[in-house]
């Protein structure tokens, strides 16, 4: 049991409200929502003119079409987001999502395919073995001690390879039309994947900011120290943010599979970098202490308008990538430098 006569500063870790925004976890709990309301009118203004952009840019853009297009491409990187922001918060990474990705369609296909199991079997499953997966990133970060960087490298690799040696490096075709339903089925306008994607983050955001566990994960991520001082399960609750990953992920797979009806070893290929990419966009430091879910939506769809924007301009997909990198590195500059900013802010009261 946790020692009673906790330092204040301990003690203050378990009823800070959950916040957003850039900056160090402390300096941005000290701001209140009022940062998180001004990081989040930035994306949202940054979003903004990007469509405005596109636009102009190319009429096709704005079509009613393409923004089902689009809405239905982003639906797999939201919810793999939504689990790594709980991750980013902590302080951790996970490199392994799209590798878990594949896994997750290869698994679902399979299990249909080979073992003739009924789709909400296979579905079940297929969760069941990449939360497996997400609990080995955590247990070997937050109980062997290893770096979630290394850990979830050397995920990223033998995840795939997984894949390929269970698929014998083919795909794996369903048939099962009630399959197809999942990836590529609409309910009214909506494209089904839209809809699994705003149900998958409004969990999330709810658990995050909303209950005792979302503040355990922003008091580690903002000072680990004192929460473990203050009586929070690292260990455990480190563990479960993988785990909540791992199941995104597996989410994402089942997704995938449906749209291509088929389980393929080569899905989800530089996921990763779209998710980082867009949790970091979102007010997520990679620093730990400080996100939410909200930034992380407004990032996914950053990313996706601007993958969506220069297809449609027919920029060359090498040409793509080297405008998420910048992007990620302009994300990251401004995070040091308002992380600066505040630490300055925050001397200059204390000395008042």
């Amino acid at each position: 049991m946790a020692d009673s006569r906790r330092p204040a500063e301990a003690q203050a870790v378990l009823h800070r409200p959950p916040q957003g925004g850039l900056g160090r976890a402390g300096a941005a709990l000290t701001r209140g929502w009022g940062a998180v309301r001004i990081q989040d009118f930035g994306a949202l203004l940054a979003l903004v003119l990007l469509c405005l952009l596109f636009a102009w840019l190319a009429p096709g853009f704005r079509t009613f079409s393409n923004v089902v297009t689009v809405s239905r491409q982003v639906a797999t990187e939201a919810i793999v987001a939504a689990g790594m922001t709980f991750v980013i918060i902590t302080a951790g990474i996970d490199l392994s999502v799209g590798s878990l990705v594949a896994v997750g369609g290869v698994v679902v296909a399979g299990l249909m395919t080979r073992q003739h199991l009924p789709l909400p079997l296979a579905i079940l499953l297929t969760l069941v073995v990449l939360g497996l997966f997400g609990a080995f990133n955590g247990l070997s970060v937050a109980r062997l001690g290893l770096q979630p960087f290394i850990v979830t490298l050397a995920m990223f690799a033998s995840a795939r390879g997984i894949a390929e040696v269970y698929t014998g490096g083919t795909v794996i075709t369903v048939a099962d039309p009630s399959f197809s339903v999942i990836g590529n089925g609409y309910l009214g306008p909506v494209p089904v994947p839209v809809i699994i994607a705003l149900a998958v983050l409004l969990v999330a955001y709810v658990v995050l900011s909303r209950t005792r566990f979302g503040r355990y994960v922003y008091a580690i991520g903002g000072n680990e120290q004192a929460a473990r001082i203050s009586g929070i399960p690292i260990a455990r609750v480190k563990t479960t943010v993988y785990i909540l990953t791992g199941l995104a992920a597996g989410i994402g797979g089942i997704i995938t599979a449906s749209r291509l009806f088929s389980g393929d070893p080569q899905a989800g290929l530089s996921l990763e970098l779209d998710v980082i990419a867009a949790v970091v966009i979102g007010g997520t430091s990679l620093f730990g202490g400080i996100g939410n879910i909200r930034g992380t939506l407004i990032g996914v769809l950053i990313i996706g308008v601007i993958s969506n924007g220069l297809t449609i301009l027919n920029v060359q997909t090498f040409w793509q990538d080297v405008t998420k990198g910048a992007v990620i590195f302009i994300a990251m500059l401004l995070d040091m430098l308002l992380r600066k900013l505040e630490s300055r802010r925050i001397r200059a009261a204390a000395q008042a």
